[in-house]
């Protein structure tokens, strides 16, 4: 006889033992897209803050990117936009 064994909770546990999400999807910054598991392309850029003196400060901002938008070629412009939009915003 052949006995199958009942399908197991597909959840994931963390050290503490808190159930945790098994993946969690970014939203591209630049389109609010979701990045899919299968966007081989996507990229997440994590940018140093700096002080006046041009020392790490440990503090950085994260910026993720779709493969669609690094694809068309516009990843450069899609970055400094967003990054300009984060310096006026903490300027405010």
């Amino acid at each position: 006889p052949c006995r199958s064994t009942p399908p197991r909770d597909p959840t994931m546990q963390n050290a503490e033992g808190t159930t945790v999400d098994l993946y969690i999807p970014r939203k591209c910054s630049a389109t609010n897209r979701l990045i899919t598991g299968k966007d081989v392309g996507s990229v997440q850029i994590n940018i140093a803050h700096v002080d006046t003196n041009g020392s790490y400060t440990g503090a950085y901002s994260t910026v993720a990117m779709c493969g669609f938008i690094r694809q068309s070629g516009k990843g450069d412009a899609a970055l400094s936009r967003i990054w300009e939009e984060k310096q006026r915003a903490e300027r405010a």
